[in-house]
């Protein structure tokens, strides 16, 4: 049965005496689809999407998917040398000089360079050529009433619906299991407020159209902070010893300190200080490699809060900008996952805050790392071994 206009009426009413959103979760699917419609309906959403959003069904492969991203186990040399290959930095050379001109309108609109875009391109679909499968729909539903994540994915429900309302994407459009469309998989809710007619035809289609892709593309990226003009990383050497507890991405200094702590340019010659401040990134450790992140890096982790994925990312861009290839380096031995489940344990018994006991390297538990190494004597670099372990 259709939902009723009273019906809907008194489940907004209902609705409005909660936060905005709720995010609400669980329960019975179809009397908390019945509120996402009140919700949608008083965001203007007409028949063609609440027709859309009723036919909507739960997707056990989307919950599968949420529970099972065992790629970010890998660590950064791993994911980089898999991710940025000879193919994709081939193709993203061919794809910036073939799309010259709508990439230099992309700079000239948003101060957004031509590398920058065609990385989040060829790491996102390899192009447009894998776009996903994923019912987009079933699959934001379904990961909105479950109750792990409900608040990354409830917010784009009411945009994406709004999308199929008018038309521009069919009720059935698919993608990315997280509810992400087009070529460089973008959220609903950046579909509808950055999207670009960049080849003038009246239409935004991100699945099919090259220029939209770019240039909305890069409207996202400015949105989120992108400062023109400005780099994102810098690859460099660190010496051997230096003040380890300044090291860090937010912790940002001028490159006059990082030098005269004996940081350089890979090939040893001294950094060129043009006014700007960033923070080293030590993403295995300060045996392993290391980068200059400047706050343009920041916009990376906006993209994805994956600190593995973003400084690929980057460095897929500055690739494609002309820099050699990164220089592994000698990490020291880190810690397989059951390992890491370990040490997270450990520190969640010290009470941080690590979120998930998963074996995944993230940003909280990075941070509960350098303040135990602080504690315990140890070089403040953020990169889990075996003898911090053992000292836990």
């Amino acid at each position: 049965m259709r939902l009723r206009s009273q019906a809907l009426a008194a489940l907004f009413l209902c609705a409005t005496a909660l936060p905005a959103m709720a995010q609400e979760c669980g329960g019975d699917f179809e009397t908390w689809k019945q509120g996402v419609a009140a919700e949608a309906k008083a965001a203007g959403v007409g028949a063609v999407g609440l027709d859309a959003l009723e036919d909507a069904r739960i997707d056990e492969r989307a919950l599968a998917r949420d529970r099972a991203q065992g790629v970010f186990t890998q660590t950064f040399v791993q994911f980089s040398n898999r991710m940025i290959s000879a193919y994709r930095l081939k193709q993203g050379a061919a794809n910036m000089k073939k799309y010259a001109d709508v990439f230099a309108r992309a700079d000239q609109q948003f101060g957004v360079q031509a590398p920058v875009i065609t990385a989040f391109w060829a790491l996102e679909t390899d192009f447009g050529a894998v776009q996903g499968d994923f019912h987009t729909l079933n699959a934001l539903v379904t990961l909105s009433h479950d109750c792990r994540r409900p608040q990354l994915f409830r917010q784009q429900l009411v945009p994406l619906l709004e999308l199929i309302d008018r038309g521009v994407l069919p009720a059935d459009v698919t993608g990315a299991w997280a509810g992400e469309i087009g070529q460089t998989q973008i959220l609903p809710s950046d579909y509808l407020a950055r999207g670009v007619d960049g080849d003038g035809d009246g239409e935004i289609d991100l699945r099919n159209s090259v220029p939209d892709v770019i240039m909305t593309t890069g409207n996202k990226v400015l949105s989120r902070g992108w400062k023109r003009d400005e780099p994102w990383i810098q690859e460099v050497r660190v010496p051997d010893e230096m003040p380890w507890d300044q090291t860090g991405r937010t912790n940002k200094l001028p490159l006059t300190q990082w030098a005269q702590w004996g940081v350089t340019n890979p090939d040893g010659s001294p950094l060129i200080d043009k006014g700007l401040k960033a923070g080293l990134a030590l993403p295995m450790g300060r045996k392993g490699p290391a980068f200059l992140t400047y706050d343009n890096f920041d916009v990376y982790l906006e993209w994805n809060q994956s600190f593995t994925y973003a400084l690929t990312a980057a460095n897929l861009a500055a690739r494609l900008a002309g820099t050699p290839p990164l220089d592994p380096r000698n990490p020291e031995p880190g810690l397989d996952n059951e390992q890491m489940k370990a040490l997270q344990t450990k520190l969640e018994a010290r009470g941080y805050d690590v979120g998930t006991v998963d074996g995944i390297l993230g940003t909280n538990t990075r941070e509960a790392i350098r303040k135990e190494q602080m504690r315990l004597g140890l070089p403040v670099d953020g990169w889990p071994t075996p003898e911090l372990l053992g000292k836990l």
